[in-house]
């Protein structure tokens, strides 16, 4: 999604403020609503996964993330669930660091 724009300019777009955008850019807004998430997507014209992370096929995708997305698949919900508490233990773990550095 490089397509050099300014953030006013995808702000106009999607019929949003230039904060909003900025916001979510930097992941400081939550939950984004499904109309918005639609309205990027289409802005930028990549589907909805894409724009939120969640394609392992997008282009660029590193080999050791495909790995896993396909091992994933393989675990018991139970697994599942555990290996999603580690990994939003260590998410939080991290924005805490990058928010005091």
């Amino acid at each position: 999604m490089q397509r050099r724009e300014s953030l006013q300019d995808v702000a106009n777009s999607v019929g949003v403020s230039k904060a909003y955008i900025w916001e979510l850019e930097k992941g400081r807004s939550q939950n984004p609503s499904m109309e918005m998430l639609t309205k990027l997507a289409n802005h930028f014209q990549v589907t909805i996964r894409r724009l939120v992370g969640e394609d392992p096929e997008a282009k660029g995708a590193d080999e050791d993330s495909l790995r896993m997305f396909r091992q994933f698949s393989e675990l018991t919900s139970a697994e599942r669930a555990v290996l999603d508490d580690m990994i939003q233990s260590m998410l939080k773990r991290k924005k805490a660091k990058d928010d005091s550095d």
